[in-house]
């Protein structure tokens, strides 16, 4: 918008200056009014280009305060993202680590089982040996000893 601002201004400098140099002049030949006309002009300029000059060391300070922000951003993002695959690496070695004892507990589990199956057997053969044992040992009790 202030460009738009320069154009209106510097446009009817340049008509002004050329058209209406005669009628500016008084009837004793002075040119005031031409003059301040160009030196307000030159305000108007010098304060536009102040103006100008400030806006862009704003805009200036603002891209360096954004990419310095976005740096620190962008750098915190990395090292989160190294974190996260330093953890994820973690998890999936102790998960594995989990899985393989897993699997020897199981197998383990499964071994005892059938060595049980195989004890119960034999505990019913012992219980039945025992029964044998029992029979044979009150017979020979009163055999030895009569009545």
């Amino acid at each position: 918008m202030d460009a738009g601002a320069e154009i209106d201004v510097v446009r009817p400098v340049e008509a002004d200056s050329a058209a209406e140099i005669s009628p500016e002049q008084d009837h004793e030949g002075r040119s005031e009014p031409s003059s301040l006309n160009q030196g307000e002009i030159l305000k108007t300029l010098a304060t536009v280009e102040k103006d100008s000059q400030a806006i862009a060391e704003s805009f200036s300070s603002l891209f360096v305060s954004l990419r310095s922000t976005l740096s620190e951003a962008t750098g915190s993002s990395v090292d989160h993202m190294a974190c996260f695959g330093e953890a994820a690496g973690r998890l999936q070695e102790n998960a594995l680590d989990a899985a393989t004892k897993g699997n020897r507990y199981i197998n383990s589990c499964l071994r005892l089982n059938e060595e049980i199956k195989g004890v119960e057997n034999l505990a019913a053969r012992l219980k039945h040996l025992r029964k044998n044992v029992d029979v044979l040992d009150t017979a020979v009790n009163k055999l030895l000893r009569p009545p």
